[in-house]
Formats: structure tokens, sequence, C-alpha cells
């Protein structure tokens, strides 16, 4: 086996492969053999390639956490899908001025078992765009923009962000995390900033459809909360850089003790991946001067509570409509005109 075959079979099992070694949790906490990024890359392995459609998004997604080799490869496919297709990996190669083993890594690491699989959805992106899509760039929004302009920058780019999102959400996971859900005892969710905003927002809707769940923005109190938690329990960690400690934290605590642990987060292959069981991914419009990630990642991430909140709704319906409507009528009175 040569050094290039040897480089792109390491490489493209990504951080949680046998040299980095993927967290374990210990026989006593009474979770599985196994977590972290060994449980949820074997799902994301045996789940089809991303559609056509999704590939752009999965390009704006990774790009940031790619070597500078494979984001000109990457960059190459999302820019031309069309000239791309028709190349053969040596022709794409020296088109990109990288090697065939950078090629293929990529193409992995965007999901595809081989450069064969990445060629047909470039074929199938190409034919999309020529059949009249809008184009997924926009412009940055200037100081001297006018209001309109304005709005509508910021309406296409949150268009993007939530269609990208929905392109790149591997349901697969999604779905074994709103199993999760629906039977957990207890509910942990970690996220600070503007993420933690995120979380509170799912903390709420939770508990209005009858969940115990509590959202934490104090890292200390998330680790506090997280030493409870046992097998049966469900922790969540918000993130979009996947590194934030202060979240980190907490969730490997509750990996630790054995409750079933889930990630959202804009760069799957982050820190925060080794302790999650199940990893949603969220893509972000690109940051500018005048747009911070925090927006943007905000937009993407609310998509995902969303999802998660709708799917545990229908998955408990019985309890989840009586309890919703009671908190409906504990509310009522607050929304109607006061009499004098």
């Amino acid at each position: 086996m040569t050094n290039d075959v040897k480089e792109s079979f390491t490489q493209a099992a990504g951080p949680g492969n046998a040299a980095s070694g993927p967290a374990v949790r210990g026989p006593a906490t009474g979770g599985p053999a196994a977590g972290g990024p060994a449980a949820g890359s074997a799902a994301v392995g045996a789940a089809a390639p991303p559609a056509p459609a999704a590939l752009a998004a999965k390009v704006r997604t990774l790009a940031p956490s790619m070597t500078r080799s494979m984001q000109r490869v990457a960059e190459a496919v999302a820019g031309d899908p069309a000239g791309c297709a028709a190349l053969t990996v040596t022709g794409l190669a020296e088109l990109t001025g990288t090697s065939e083993a950078t090629v293929v890594r990529t193409a992995r690491l965007l999901g595809y078992p081989g450069y064969r699989d990445l060629r047909l959805a470039l074929a199938g992106l190409a034919a999309q765009q020529q059949s009249g899509r809008a184009p997924s760039v926009t412009a940055d929004i200037a100081v001297d923009d006018p209001v309109a302009d304005v709005v509508a920058k910021l309406a296409y780019d949150e268009q993007q962000t939530l269609a990208d999102t929905a392109a790149g959400l591997d349901t697969v996971q999604l779905g074994a995390a709103v199993a999760a859900l629906a039977t957990a005892r207890r509910i942990d969710i970690y996220g600070v900033g503007a993420s933690g905003l995120v979380a509170q927002d799912l903390g709420q809707k939770l508990l209005r459809i009858g969940l115990i769940a509590h959202a934490h923005s104090d890292p200390h109190l998330a680790v506090t909360n997280a030493v409870q938690l046992r097998s049966g329990d469900v922790a969540i960690a918000i993130t979009h850089s996947g590194s934030t400690g202060d979240v980190i934290e907490p969730l490997r605590v509750a990996f630790d003790h054995g409750a079933t642990t889930v990630a959202i987060t804009g760069r799957p292959d982050g820190p925060v991946a080794q302790y999650a069981d199940h990893v949603l991914t969220t893509s972000t419009a690109r940051e500018s001067e005048l747009r911070p990630a925090a927006m943007s990642s905000r937009t993407s991430q609310l998509l995902v509570v969303d999802c998660l909140f709708t799917c545990v709704t229908q998955r408990t319906y019985e309890t989840a409509a009586p309890a919703l409507a009671a908190s409906y009528e504990a509310l009522a009175h607050r929304h109607s005109p006061r009499t004098r």
C-alpha cells in the first residue's frame, strides 16, 4: 500500500480514528460499550450518501475544518459541479494542484464512499442548477447599503442557511435523538452565549409537552447537574464551533455517567463530537463584518430545535397534546385584554 493511499485511509477516518482514540464509556456507567464518534460515525457511515442538493451545504459547513489542499478540492466541486463531474480523479487532482489521495479524502469527508459517488452527485447538482435555481452565493452587506438591500440580503442568507441545514441534517441521527428524548427520564441542555438562548428555547418547548427538561448556561451548574444523570437521561450540547469548553465539559460528564448525549453543532468533526452519541449538524451563512457567526448559527440551530420538538411531539402525542393544551390554558388569561 502506497503512502498516499495509507494517508487517505487514515485521514478519512476523521477525529475518531484509532490513532486518536474515541471516547469509550466505562463499564460502571450503565451506558453502551462505546459511544462518541464511534457510535455516530457508524450511523452516518451506514446512511446513504448526501443528496446532490446537500453537497454545497456540506462544503460550506466542513470547509473551515479541512486542510488547505482539501479546501481547494471542495471549493472546486462546489464552484463548478458540471466541470468537475466530467473529470477523473486524476483530472480533478491536477486542476486543484493536489493529489488523488486528497481528492478521495475530500469525497469521503463530504459523505461519499468514493470519488465515483461524488461525481454522480456533482452531475445531479449541475442538472439542478441548469434548471434555473437561484445561485447559492450573495454579496456581503456593505456599510452604505440602503435598508431595502440589507433586508433582501439578510432574507436571502437566512433562507440559504435554513435550506443548507435541512439538506445536510442526518435524519437517521435526528430520529435516534428523538427516540431518546421521547423516553427520557430527564433532559439537560447546555449552551452559552447565543447558543444559550437556543438551549433555553428547546428547554421551554420540551417542558410544555410534559418532559422534564432544563437548560443550563452557567458552566458550574451545568456540570453539577450533569453528574446526576444516568442511563435513560439525555444531555444536549449546543455549540456552533464544536469547541466551547463550557459546553463540552458537562456533556463529557453526562457521557461518562451513561446518559445519551446529543451535539448540535456546525463542526461535526469538532471536539464536542467525541462525547456525542448523536451529532446534528447545522449550517451557517458566510460570516462578514456586519453579520457575525452568532446570527446565522442561531438560525440553523433553531431549525434543528424545532425539528426535535416537533418529532418528539409526534412520538409522544397522547401525552404531549394534553400537556400543551394545559400550558396554553394556564397562560390564556395573560394574553386577554385587561378590564378595568
